[in-house]
């Protein structure tokens, strides 16, 4: 498939990038962090979003969404890093419809899916254990009790963990700590018995928590797929939540030079724009070329799960890792390039930093997935 959009992704795109610089301009994530919103977003935003199809991009119609697929999401994802937008999109709107539409029971869907896509229930995918991302390792036990299971252990880093109505729980079921196999999903409400959770600070201001279930009991009906056979699943969501993450750290990147660009412009030092000198010209020159590369990269992978979902691992780990390095260098050069104003808090730039140092950590930074490409070529 050729590396462009259609007509009908183009005015996605542009309908997102209007109603997104409108309703979620950065000066919206400065609200949330000075006033300390619950949840680290807007609900209002949040159920517009939904309203404008957000929500259920990755939803079928048949459960009321649009079911426009993982380019749509990627484009949104796009325009939500041009303005640091926060909101459940990716935990929800991505993992959480992504995980129910592949594996979900008839009665999971009609139960979850109509809310995901109406903006009304927020999911947060839990998987992590340790200071990074290591899917594979699960340790949180589910025991058989009765008819259902016991969960008992805890997650880190739960995006959107702190304002989630439904959590979608890695947990082992068979086997060693390391081992794929013997692992399964559940559908865990965050309400339950037993759960409780701790909400972390980050520096991109969004919204983390810590989790940890105990004794929390579920019924056979919250299993997420098949009982020990879960990680195929889980490694295929998480491709399709990195990829569009890629998308987001992109739009970021893109934004973070579009704004360096416009500086050079028009600041002046010894009597002359700085965009003249040939040192910065030549900085600018290599930021462009790697985001054309971040650009196909990212797209590749979108395509590639609308296509194929469960083959999708390869392209959306190059598009994560090399998403990450350039927004990192993006984000560097920017302030560097900016001076003195970069590093104040008055300036949007420093923000942009900031959400690309916690997207690259968030399911993998580009060391991981530069070794997940050398282990699926055989290294």
């Amino acid at each position: 498939m050729a590396l462009v959009l259609n007509e009908d992704q183009e005015m996605l795109r542009d309908a997102a990038r209007g109603f997104l610089r409108r309703r979620s301009p950065v000066s919206e994530l400065r609200r949330v962090r000075d006033e300390q919103v619950e949840g680290g977003f807007s609900r209002d935003i949040w159920r517009e979003m939904a309203e404008q199809g957000f929500a259920g991009v990755l939803v079928s119609e048949e459960y009321g969404g649009s079911g426009f697929g993982h380019v749509a999401a990627g484009l949104i994802a796009n325009e939500m890093g041009r303005t640091l937008a926060p909101s459940p999109f990716l935990s929800s709107a991505v993992l959480g419809a992504a995980a129910l539409g592949r594996a979900g029971t008839d009665g999971q869907k009609g139960e979850y899916l109509p809310g995901i896509a109406g903006g009304e229930l927020i999911t947060a995918m839990a998987v992590d254990e340790g200071d990074k991302h290591k899917p594979e390792h699960v340790t949180l036990k589910a025991e058989k009790s009765g008819n259902g299971f016991k969960l008992t252990g805890a997650k880190t880093f739960v995006a959107d963990g702190g304002a989630a109505d439904l959590l979608i729980v890695s947990a082992r079921t068979a086997g060693a700590d390391e081992d794929q196999q013997g692992v399964t999903l559940f559908l865990v409400p965050a309400d339950a018995t037993g759960v409780t959770i701790n909400t972390t600070p980050t520096v991109d201001n969004r919204n983390y928590a810590d989790i940890t279930l105990d004794g929390v009991e579920v019924d056979g009906d919250a299993v997420l797929g098949e009982v020990d056979n879960g990680f195929v699943l889980l490694e295929s969501v998480l491709n399709a939540g990195r990829s569009v993450l890629a998308a987001e750290m992109e739009g970021l990147a893109k934004e973070s030079f579009d704004m360096t660009v416009d500086y050079l412009k028009t600041r002046k030092q010894f009597g002359k724009i700085i965009g003249t000198f040939q040192g910065l010209q030549h900085r600018a020159a290599h930021l462009w070329t790697e985001l054309e590369l971040v650009e196909s990269a990212v797209l590749k992978a979108l395509q590639t799960l609308d296509e194929n979902f469960d083959g999708a691992g390869a392209i959306a780990a190059l598009a994560k890792a090399k998403a990450g390095s350039v927004a990192r260098l993006a984000t560097q050069e920017a302030i560097q390039m900016h001076g003195g104003i970069g590093m104040t808090d008055e300036h949007d730039i420093g923000f942009y930093m900031k959400r690309a140092r916690a997207a690259d950590e968030l399911f993998g930074d580009a060391d991981f997935h530069a070794g997940r490409i050398a282990m699926l070529r055989g290294y």
